[in-house]
């Protein structure tokens, strides 16, 4: 089961950000973790968000370029070599991590996405190390 990513294509300058973030909010979209990466001249956004769909189109009528990625929300327990355990078997079934990020969803547990190289390896990656997904019910609510 995958969680829906919200992926947006900005460019590198003053207000762009808030552009983003005053249109989520217009909407009555929740950001629920957020990741930037950047260059000189653009940034990759990525979001998950409380509705993905709507997200990407009312970014999409202001003239971002947006789209929904697959990703794998995992549930990491705090204890040490919780990341290992998963990672050992994501490398045991021959799998590149393109990117990963972490958010606190609460309890004994924070969580991490991760765009892989297979979703589906990915999932039985997690099965393996003997973890547990986050839902996209939970995704979308916390």
């Amino acid at each position: 089961m995958y969680v829906k990513q919200l992926s947006v294509f900005i460019e590198n300058r003053e207000g762009r950000m808030e552009k983003v973030t005053e249109t989520l909010a217009k909407n009555n979209i929740n950001i629920v973790c957020i990741s930037l990466a950047d260059t000189s001249e653009y940034g990759m956004l990525r979001m998950i968000v409380s509705d993905p769909e709507e997200g990407k189109r009312v970014l999409k009528e202001e003239g971002f370029s947006a789209m929904l990625t697959d990703v794998v929300g995992v549930k990491l327990p705090h204890y040490f070599g919780a990341l290992n355990k998963l990672t050992r078997e994501m490398s045991a079934l021959g799998l590149n991590i393109e990117y990963m990020y972490a958010f606190t969803s609460g309890g004994d547990n924070a969580s991490i996405i991760i765009k892989s190289s297979d979703n589906v390896k990915a999932l039985d990656a997690v099965k393996n190390a003997g973890l547990s997904l986050v839902v996209p019910e939970e995704a979308y609510s916390l």
